[in-house]
């Protein structure tokens, strides 16, 4: 993994699993051990390619096995007097055109026609003439001639027309269905009335400069016209940023601060007027609510998807080494796409409960190019307000750190601390856990009563909480557990 230096300016990388690398709790990580990717901001679409088919229909003068021709073949393509997989090879009960053959048939008819009933059902029994039957193909023999195949086939179609007849006889006996006059109106708090309400505050972004362009997703914040979105949605794109309203109208936008960190980025427009969304409580999420998914997925802009909180505080780190998130996220699978970025989270009244910012994708896919698989991850609402808050007062945020640099070839359960041996700023003088009582080598193995199973897992956790929170930590040291408390403070650089 990868991370930030505590005092630099800005994020230096390490070598994964390099010893000599530094790890604080504040900066960036390394993806490496994540399948989370922030969708990155969607072309807006131009033309889709059309829809593929699988041919249906065979090329002129192609029998499939099994089934005779039924209109002319060129001579040489088919054979009519080839046997077809699966049919009995009964040629002497035909009458394959053959003069010697046909007048043999023509007298035996005759004498069949005067004899009894019951001699004739004798003469007409007959048996298969030996040869292959079901399952192999035999060899070439006569077949009918095309007269007696083209006679058949008018037959049948004479016989489809009056049945089609008759059909369309009886259906126009009863009365014809026909389509009872609708109401769209739905209840203010089922799914489709949520929707109606919120769909009027969800806006999609469109960000260019001169070598790129990007859509994503945002929704009204407050009444002085901010809008949230991701960070990512915006970053590296320039400062080209229009806000495209339900409507279609079109309203230039600029930033006001963003938050890597925490893939939050404040637009401000010049609009009063826009409706902002009601923020919920992510705190009192709990798996199984039902979630509503709103925004611009691939450009396609108002779209909402349904589903349910799949899970919360799950730890997902996002991005690459330039940009990392750590994000303590709702995971929903309700459907979210490249564009759905920087889109609301709906609960079930409505209530804005966090921020669309990354999906998971299958191995060997990147950048979220596999689109939904059921797996998307939000930044709760309690954090979107703290940063958001922070980014309109004074254009930046901060960041809880406890001044300690992590052990990245450690690789679990907990997060250890390097040793004074390889890092002599291992436990940062003044910070968090020198206050109280880290030690270089300590083992962290509980964070405020969750457990760390490896050092993205203490960094998402830290970064959840609020500079100046009281948190109990549990450490192992030479072999024994210790809980000590600390006080979070604000990364140096904030």
């Amino acid at each position: 993994m990868t991370w930030s230096s505590e005092q630099g300016d800005g994020p230096r990388d390490a070598s994964p699993r390099d010893p000599s690398s530094r790890t604080p709790l504040w900066g960036g990580g390394d993806a490496s051990s994540a399948v989370t990717q922030p969708m990155p901001a969607q072309p807006t679409p131009t033309e889709f390619p059309p829809t593929q088919v699988l041919p249906t229909q065979l090329p002129p003068g192609q029998v499939t096995p099994g089934h005779l021709p039924t209109g002319d073949v060129s001579p040489g393509q088919v054979d009519p007097r080839e046997v077809m997989p699966g049919e009995p090879a009964r040629w002497d009960a035909w009458n394959w055109g053959d003069a010697s053959v046909a007048g043999e048939s023509a007298a035996a008819t005759a004498a069949l026609a005067s004899a009894p009933g019951d001699q004739r059902r004798s003469e007409q029994s007959w048996s298969p003439a030996p040869g292959p039957l079901a399952g192999g193909y035999p060899s070439k023999g006569r077949g009918p001639g095309w007269g007696a195949v083209l006679a058949i086939t008018a037959v049948t179609a004479a016989l489809a027309g009056v049945g089609g007849g008759l059909i369309g006889a009886v259906a126009t006996r009863g009365d014809l269905p026909s389509i009872s006059s609708g109401n769209t109106a739905r209840p203010a708090d089922s799914l489709a009335g949520v929707a109606a309400t919120a769909l009027p505050s969800v806006v999609t972004i469109h960000a260019s400069n001169a070598a790129s362009e990007g859509t994503g997703s945002g929704f009204v914040y407050d009444n002085r016209g901010h809008v949230v979105t991701n960070n990512h949605v915006v970053e590296g794109i320039g400062t080209d940023l229009v806000v495209i309203l339900p409507d279609g109208e079109r309203v230039e936008a600029s930033v006001v601060g963003t938050d890597p960190a925490y893939d939050i980025a404040v637009l401000a427009t010049k609009r009063t007027d826009l409706r902002p969304l009601p923020i919920g409580d992510s705190d009192s999420v709990v798996v199984g609510d039902s979630v509503l998914a709103v925004g611009a997925p691939l450009g396609l802009s108002s779209t909402v998807t349904a589903g349910i909180v799949s899970a919360i505080d799950r730890p997902v780190v996002a991005g690459d080494a330039s940009s990392r998130s750590y994000i303590n996220a709702i995971q929903t699978d309700a459907a979210i796409n490249p564009g759905n970025s920087g889109g609301p989270l709906l609960d079930a009244a409505g209530k804005v409960i966090g921020v669309n910012s990354a999906i998971a994708t299958p191995p060997g896919a990147t950048n979220g190019a596999a689109g939904n698989i059921g797996l998307g991850f939000a930044i709760p609402s309690a954090q979107v307000v703290k940063t958001a808050n922070q980014l309109i007062k004074t254009g930046k945020s901060e960041h809880p750190v406890i001044g300690v640099m992590l052990d990245e070839s450690y690789a679990g359960p907990g997060a250890l601390i390097r040793t004074s041996g390889s890092d002599p700023d291992a436990v940062v003088s003044g910070g968090p856990a020198d206050l109280a009582g880290l030690e270089p080598g300590d083992l962290i193995v509980r964070f405020d009563g969750r457990e760390i199973a490896e050092a993205s897992d203490l960094i998402v956790a830290i970064r959840a909480k609020n500079v100046g929170d009281r948190v109990q930590v549990t450490i192992r040291r030479s072999g024994k557990s210790l809980d000590v408390t600390m006080t979070l403070q604000a990364a140096k650089n904030d």
